[in-house]
């Protein structure tokens, strides 16, 4: 349960952004909610502490089954989460390997190896291709016919890419036709 400064560092409101570029997930009241310094982190009205997304997707669906992010049945659920391992995994740990090693904000995170950013960043287009020939069956989301978390954790690292350049190379048209309607979503945004 958070402390009195870390409830009051909170505002009670429902939503606190965090910026990071000013340190802010560095403070001694945030470090009280994720030891770890890292967002996100959901608390609840009775001060129980939830932090990485998964997690949270998870608490967050147990408490709205639909529409079913983590699948509907068990041939689904294990579906999504074979895909949503692999995004993780192939894509988003590729990408997310060229900001922690490349991005001054990293730094006092973990020693960096600028060299092996580089060799992440040549590694992504491979990644994707190797998307861009499992969804080349059509489906129109990674783990079928229902939008999941997986679809979500690989938008996530296409967006990641872009902005740490290393995009989806224009010549894998499966991945930018299920990628496009992703990000048309309304919830892309919110």
């Amino acid at each position: 349960m958070p402390t009195a400064s870390a409830s009051s560092w909170l505002r009670k409101a429902s939503r606190v952004d965090v910026d990071l570029t000013k340190g802010e997930h560095k403070t001694p009241q945030f470090l009280e909610l994720n030891s770890l310094g890292q967002i996100p982190v959901l608390v609840l009205d009775g001060g129980t502490v939830i932090t990485e997304s998964i997690a949270i997707c998870r608490y967050l669906e147990a408490l709205h089954p639909t529409p079913a992010l983590f699948g509907s049945d068990a041939v689904s659920q294990g579906k999504v989460e074979m895909w949503n391992r692999r995004a993780e995994i192939e894509i988003f740990g590729t990408i997310g390997s060229i900001a922690l090693h490349s991005d001054p904000m990293f730094a006092e995170r973990l020693v960096q190896f600028p060299a092996f950013a580089e060799t992440q960043r040549e590694a992504v287009p491979a990644k994707w291709a190797w998307l861009d020939r499992e969804i080349a069956d059509g489906r129109p989301f990674i783990a079928g016919d229902q939008y999941s978390v997986a679809d979500i954790t690989a938008g996530v690292a296409a967006w990641l890419g872009a902005f740490f350049g290393a995009d989806i190379p224009d010549s894998l048209v499966n991945v930018h036709h299920w990628l496009d309607p992703v990000q048309k979503r309304p919830s892309w945004n919110a």
